[in-house]
């Protein structure tokens, strides 16, 4: 039997210590305060999940759990700091993983790889999108909406260009000749925001951040984003209903961190997180709003991650979006 040499002799036992040293690293944690970074402006379906999980989170690891708004680019500027930080389970990022798909396809310049400097923990809650306006405008349903959108200017609320609103648009202004002007913010409240104060006339939102204006009247909701009616608007005909066959869209929020954190940090957080997400305390107030609870493995989040950026190419290529 052959002897290892003393050079591959090295190589093992520095290979073991690496491993050990990580394994201890992982025993160790949480031994600070953990910051979920949203990378958007506060109260969007990602902000508001955030805050329903920091504090069962906190308790569950015994440290300090911190919500961080860090919005811009499209949340790609919260999006790249949780990329470029450190892999010890110190920082998360709690975003639309929908959009975060969409941005390879729509940034030439992106200074971060979503596949590469970033791994998925686990899927948290789906809301499908509302196709809401202000309550001056003359329309109660998709068809109208298109005609009027052709005879004066319509004022599209998105969060940002080459977000899922905006595709979303696109995708039923392609599919019924409808002409909007995309008025782009810096995350969905702002958005939402603008459009209940008449500065924007149409806007396309999470169900999860949108439905109370809804419900208390400060916007008039005309269809919803989903393969079938949702129990909370009853009366509400999808989009697919009223004539863009097959049409489904909406946010998917889910928690990321650093693609170099340890795989025992990511399997705890996941663990923790699906039975935070899952308790009824955490469901029935999410549900409440429209956000279905929905979990994935991070090897599930990973096959869900690259078919989205593979489905959302295709429209991007479509729609002819590049940012720089």
């Amino acid at each position: 039997m052959k002897t290892p040499s003393r050079r591959a002799f090295h190589a093992l036992a520095g290979a073991a210590l690496l491993a050990a040293s990580g394994f201890a690293a992982a025993q160790a944690w949480p031994s600070k305060p953990i910051r979920i970074v949203v990378p958007y402006t506060p109260g969007g379906s990602s902000d508001i999940i955030a805050r329903a999980i920091s504090q069962p989170l906190q308790e569950a690891l015994g440290q300090t759990v911190i919500v961080e708004n860090k919005p811009g680019a499209n949340g790609n500027t919260g999006s790249d700091m949780v990329a470029k930080a450190p892999g010890d389970g110190y920082t998360l990022l709690l975003c639309d993983v929908g959009a975060l798909s969409i941005t390879p396809s729509v940034y030439t310049k992106l200074p971060f790889d979503p596949s590469k400097d970033l791994k998925g923990v686990t899927m948290l809650a789906y809301s499908p999108h509302l196709l809401a306006v202000h309550p001056s405008v003359k329309a109660e349903n998709l068809k109208e909406l298109v005609a009027l959108s052709k005879a004066s200017r319509m004022d599209f609320a998105i969060t940002a260009v080459g977000s899922a609103p905006h595709l979303a648009g696109v995708a039923v202004e392609k599919a019924t000749g409808a002409k909007w002007e995309y008025i782009p913010y810096k995350g969905g409240s702002q958005a939402v925001t603008d459009t209940i104060a008449g500065q924007t006339h149409v806007v396309m939102n999470g169900m999860l951040a949108t439905l109370p204006f809804v419900q208390s009247g400060k916007l008039k909701v005309l269809g919803v984003s989903k393969s079938s009616r949702v129990p909370l608007l009853p009366n509400v005909p999808t989009i697919a209903e009223q004539g863009v066959t097959g049409f489904e869209s909406g946010t998917w929020q889910g928690v990321l961190v650093p693609a170099g954190t340890p795989p025992a940090v990511v399997s705890r957080l996941s663990a923790e997180l699906t039975r935070i997400i899952r308790s009824p305390e955490v469901r029935s107030r999410l549900s409440a709003q429209g956000a279905e609870v929905y979990t994935m493995t991070p090897t599930e989040f990973t096959t869900f991650f690259e078919r989205e950026r593979k489905n959302w190419a295709s429209v991007v290529a479509q729609g002819k979006i590049k940012l720089d």
